[in-house]
Formats: C-alpha cells, structure tokens, sequence
C-alpha cells in the first residue's frame, strides 16, 4: 500500500508528530486528494497544544489540519460532480445531508456536523479524503494558495456579509487573519467607512499595511467610542462584527452601535455580560450568531468579491513553511506574530 507523510496528533497530550502512514482508501463519495498547500488555524494551535476545546473534540490518533487546496487524483464509485484532476478547496463542515437543518438549505448548521481535521483525519499531509459533497471545484488556474484560503477567508466574508453593508459604517473586532479577510471584504463590498479594531501591536501595523483606507484603531490606547462617534455624526455604526472572541470587544460592539444597528457574533469566547434592555432592546439593535459559512452561497460571494479584483486574500499570507516544519509554522501562528501561515507538503 502506498505510503504518505503526515502530521499527528498520536496521544491525548500537547505536541504532534510527523509519521509515515498509508495513503487513505477511497470510500464510494470520496474524493482522494494530494494537498498542494494547507493553511494553519487557530483551531489546529488548539489541537497541537491540547486545549480544553481539543480535549472535548479529538479522539487521537488523528491527522489534523483543515484549510487546504489539492488535486483530486483519484473518486469514489459514487461521485459525480468531481472529476480527476480537479482542482479543489475544502468546506470543512461535513453535513449529515438528512436532517432539518440540511433539507432546508443550512447544511452549515448540521445537526449531526462533523469537521474535517477535528473529528476525521485532516490535510497535513501529502493526501486527505474529502467527501464529494465538501468539493468546491476552482477554475484550474486558480493560485492553490488562493484555493487553501477560502476556508477561513469564508467565516469573514458570512460575518460581513449576513446583511447589508454597503454605504454603511462597519467596525470589524479583532485583526487576526480572519478579520483582515472581514476587512477586506467590508471594503471590496462598498462600506462607506471600516473601522479595524486590534490591541495586537503586529495584526494593527499589518492591517494598517493592508487597507490603509480603513481607520485603523487600538483599543488599548485609542478613545474607540469617541472616535467613531466623531466620524459618524455622533450616530455610531451601523454595522458591528465581533472577530476577536474577546468578552471586552463583545461588549463595545454594542456600545458604539447606531440605533436600528446591526452586529454579527462570530468570534469564539466566554462569557459576556450585556444589558439586554440598553445594549439591544432600545437599540433595536439586530444579533446574528455566525458559525462557517453557508453552503454554498458564502463560496459563491467570495468568488465574486475576488473576481472584482477589490480584494487580494492572498495579501494576508505572511509565513510559508515545508511540511517538515509543521512545529514552527504552528508556534508562530500561536505566537500572533504573522498573517496567514502555510504548510507545502
């Protein structure tokens, strides 16, 4: 049988281990992957360093790693729409395709979800299983670097764009890679002011870097509230997304909030104590809880926002390292000191 490179976690403790194993066999609505570039995410720092949320998560020994782009080298019996030779990026959430939530076009939301790289072997490595029905087939051309950050990219473009920003003011929390991505898309989408929001003094000059048209703020240091009032009319945004998963940034997201004002949860925390009746009823302010993205339609937004030629996700990629250095592309993507961090097997 043939065999692979790949990056595991092998017990229930921090640290992961680069082994040898076989290549996955192909089910019946599988496709079989080679993995031409991974992306690392937070969620991959949390398996490596064995954290609560792992904890609750992995069963070891698995191969870990989701964001990815590949060619598809090789189908199940029963796939259809992929072809050998396509080349591929990974919706990560599996739905079950049967219940409630996926026969009314929420299979985001599965009831029964599984995720690629948490509860089944992931793309750190040279080839990976992706179920046909995860498939995001990209025009052959496309940059596979482009194709591995679809994923995270994604999560951005649903929290901006679960409503309407354009001609609006938006405030994104948080300047991690995913917020640079909801940045960016805010912009590409005709926000008429983005206001970026980071304590980080690395994600602040990168995003200062990247969208020198945004108003780019450090809570730490700058009067957020007043600043943004200046600038809206004393109104505050009509559009808030939290990114950062911070129960302080939740909070002012409320706070410099317009009546009538929209904001999207997407960042995962603890918990956050609000005054419904000030921070949401008399606001009649507008709460959506953001997980993923939706399948398909936030694939097809991304699509869009990057044929406009608006965006450059790639402009976020900062690190790119060797498969064999999975441990130090891990440790600096935990260390908050980069952008997006790839993996080339």
């Amino acid at each position: 049988m043939a065999r692979m490179r790949a990056v595991m976690k092998t017990e229930a403790a921090p640290g992961a281990t680069l082994a040898e194993v076989n290549v996955p066999e192909v089910g019946p609505r599988d496709l079989l992957v080679k993995v031409k570039v991974a992306a690392i995410c937070g969620t991959d720092v949390h398996i490596n360093e064995w954290t609560d949320y792992a904890r609750a998560r992995v069963r070891p020994p698995m191969i870990f790693g989701h964001e990815y782009c590949g060619e598809v080298v090789a189908t199940g019996d029963q796939v259809r729409r992929v072809r050998v030779g396509d080349l591929v990026a990974a919706e990560t959430h599996i739905p079950c395709e049967r219940c409630p939530q996926c026969m009314t076009g929420n299979m985001h939301i599965c009831e029964h979800m599984r995720i690629i790289g948490v509860h089944t072997d992931g793309a750190f490595a040279d080839y990976t299983l992706l179920p046909e029905t995860c498939a995001w087939v990209l025009p052959p051309d496309t940059d596979p670097e482009l194709g591995a950050l679809l994923e995270p990219m994604g999560v951005g473009v649903h929290g901006v764009l679960v409503d309407r920003v354009d001609a609006r003011s938006v405030a994104i929390f948080g300047c991690g890679p995913i917020g640079l991505f909801a940045v960016g898309t805010a912009l590409a989408a005709g926000a008429s002011q983005v206001f970026a929001l980071e304590i980080a003094p690395y994600r602040l000059e990168l995003a200062r870097r990247l969208f020198p048209e945004a108003i780019v703020l450090n809570p730490l240091e700058d009067d957020v509230e007043g600043i943004v009032r200046e600038r809206t009319g004393g109104q505050g945004v009509d559009v808030s997304v939290e990114l950062s998963g911070s129960a302080e940034a939740t909070r002012q997201c409320f706070q410099i909030l317009r009546k009538g004002g929209r904001v999207s949860l997407v960042g995962l925390g603890g918990d956050v104590t609000l005054n419904p009746t000030s921070d949401i009823i008399y606001r009649e302010a507008r709460v959506y809880g953001v997980t993923g993205r939706v399948m398909w339609g936030t694939w097809y937004q991304m699509m869009g926002i990057i044929a406009s030629g608006r965006f450059d996700p790639t402009q976020v990629i900062t690190h790119r390292f060797p498969l064999e250095e999975y441990a130090q592309a891990l440790e600096l993507a935990k260390s908050g000191q980069a952008g997006k961090v790839l993996l080339v097997p």
